[in-house]
């Protein structure tokens, strides 16, 4: 709904209450304003005055008063508010005082990015499988890893109150306008997976960053936490969020990924894509990546990959062409796996295109594809593929390096998503864990 009158009605006729304004700081954390519902059209004619501290806690006084200015066409009826509390909601672009987008706002980085592809004749989209763990809480609504909330495994028949509270997820989602194409149980007990249909990147990522919202609130009504972290637990599997991704004609909608007689079906466009993302891989892992918990779920969690490669069959491959059905070629795509659901979408979506971009422009010839399980290779062979990250600390350091990727990001967000990053890994390092504890407290 993008219409001012159209939406002003539908406020006055539902007797909507409240209007919250959603925007992301850099860190990917969603950030909320309240408004009363009589504030609605003075809102859309001035937009809302907010301290920029908000966006990433660390801003200078001069940037300390930013704008918010709602995107109509993400106006939505929350539907987990009722009554008095009844909430409508607009994801906001963050301005300057001056009323100019802000380039600290990550919003702002993926739409230059699409920017950036409309410009070369293309537009982006991408569809996430999204994984989760649900875990009961306490008295004090803490989470507790111990008892789960179920103990289906991979594609399982769940337990009647687990498939129940995940039919009711996907009713929300749908009340939202977030068509999920399906979910169900993963390998982890009390582990889901909830597959979100291919739009374009932006409309993407705001259904994703209210997906997690829904999730949580839905969760949490049922006295269940919803966790995006990407390795709760050391006995458990991690969390993923793979992601397919194809470019399109920007006339005709074309997806242009398509060659049917190429061996895997790629386009020699796609190919090029492919080999720009398998270029920048490791200085984009920071940001697909971001937490010291995401690295114990790279190279260690079933599936998470750990080389920098692609392949059809091998799903230990850092990019996948999935196998698709005779006349089904136009859902041609690349599957990324190794970003978690604690990523910052909008940050996440502009760095993949412009990595794929980077490797159009240059031509980067695309590798050989690796189909044979990485894990039965000798170890010769292994010392010759490169490897991702594995630590926070190391991405941040092949994110420093790579030219490319920071200029997605932007100045301002690359040198804050590195200062306040370095001082999380910083802080882990000087942690003494229980492990140390129990391993060396009376040994030595």
């Amino acid at each position: 709904m993008s219409d001012k009158k159209a939406i002003l009605k539908t406020i006055n006729e539902q007797s909507i209450r409240f209007i919250d304004l959603w925007f992301t700081d850099i860190l990917g954390g969603i950030k909320s304003v309240t408004l009363p519902a009589s504030r609605t059209e003075h809102l859309l004619e001035n937009g809302n005055h907010i301290d920029g501290s908000s966006l990433d806690g660390n801003a200078r006084v001069a940037e300390s008063d930013m704008l918010l200015r709602p995107d109509l066409d993400t106006f939505m009826i929350l539907p987990w508010t009722k009554g008095d509390e009844l909430t409508a909601r607009f994801i906001c672009d963050v301005h300057t005082p001056q009323d100019e987008p802000f380039i600290g706002d990550p919003r702002f980085a993926l739409k230059n990015a699409t920017v950036k592809a409309e410009k070369n004749g293309y537009s982006f989209k991408t569809g996430v499988e999204m994984e989760f763990f649900l875990f009961p809480t306490d008295n004090d609504r803490q989470p507790l890893v111990s008892p789960l909330q179920d103990y289906s495994g991979y594609f399982d028949m769940s337990e009647d109150t687990a498939l129940s509270l995940r039919r009711k997820m996907l009713l929300h989602l749908d009340a939202v306008g977030i068509c999920a194409e399906s979910s169900h149980s993963e390998i982890g007990y009390g582990q889901h997976e909830i597959d979100f249909a291919y739009d374009d990147a932006l409309v993407a990522a705001d259904k994703l960053m209210t997906a997690r919202v829904a999730l949580k609130t839905i969760a949490q009504k049922h006295d269940l936490h919803c966790t995006f972290m990407p390795r709760p637990a050391s006995h458990m599997p991690g969390s993923g969020m793979h992601t397919h991704q194809s470019l399109h004609d920007g006339t005709n909608d074309e997806n242009v990924f398509v060659d049917t007689n190429h061996e895997y079906g790629l386009s020699q466009l796609a190919q090029y894509f492919l080999a720009g993302q398998l270029n920048h891989a490791r200085a984009m892992t920071a940001i697909f990546a971001p937490l010291v918990n995401s690295y114990k779920r790279l190279g260690t969690s079933f599936e998470a990959p750990v080389y920098v490669s692609w392949a059809h069959v091998n799903r230990a491959a850092l990019i996948r062409v999935p196998s698709i059905s005779p006349g089904g070629e136009s859902h041609t795509r690349l599957e990324l796996r190794c970003p978690d659901p604690s990523c910052n979408p909008y940050l996440a979506f502009a760095v993949m295109l412009h990595a794929g971009l980077d490797g159009i422009q240059q031509k980067m010839e695309l590798p050989t594809p690796l189909e044979e399980s990485l894990l039965m290779q000798r170890r010769q062979r292994l010392r010759q593929i490169e490897s991702l990250p594995d630590s926070l600390g190391e991405a941040l350091e092949a994110l420093r390096q790579d030219d490319v990727v920071l200029s997605a990001l932007g100045a301002y967000i690359s040198d804050r998503f590195l200062e306040a990053k370095t001082q999380e890994f910083d802080d882990y390092n000087r942690m003494v864990t229980q492990w140390e504890l129990d391993h060396y407290l009376t040994r030595y």
